[in-house]
């Protein structure tokens, strides 16, 4: 897996992954950003909501689970000095579906969380990482 970032300007960057995709990154106004991008660390939590909210699709599909939505929300704490890493992650899951077995739904986030969900493994390693998880009827 490999990935470059060129800077712009100013704290402006431009993130491309190998697999030929970009995100442009920037910091805050009071740290010299112009605002113009999503903040790396919030990037981080992206990527840790997505790798989990991945693998638990894929879980329930193939356990086959009638599973038609899902969304993982993620808030963090950080440290209050350098380095202000997370310590505390809380996410949210809300998975939608027809009949779905609560039971399995909890079952695919603990999988990704223990052993799917390489972000995950490395961010609970140095941060608390609590999930709460909503089953909703699909319509």
């Amino acid at each position: 897996m490999k990935a470059r970032i060129t800077w712009v300007e100013g704290r402006t960057f431009v993130g491309e992954s190998g697999s030929g995709h970009a995100v442009v990154m920037d910091g805050a106004p009071e740290s010299g950003g112009r605002n113009l991008g999503i903040r790396p660390m919030e990037m981080l939590l992206i990527g840790l909501g997505g790798c989990s909210a991945f693998d638990v699709v894929m879980i329930l599909e193939k356990g086959r689970e009638p599973v038609t939505d899902c969304r993982v929300e993620v808030d963090a704490d950080r440290a209050e000095t350098d380095p202000k890493i997370f310590t505390r992650i809380r996410m949210r899951y809300v998975v939608t579906g027809r009949g779905l077995d609560r039971a399995k739904v909890e079952r695919a986030v603990q999988l990704s969380k223990e052993k799917y969900c390489s972000a995950s493994i490395m961010l609970g390693a140095m941060a608390e990482i609590t999930a709460e998880i909503e089953v909703v009827e699909a319509a």
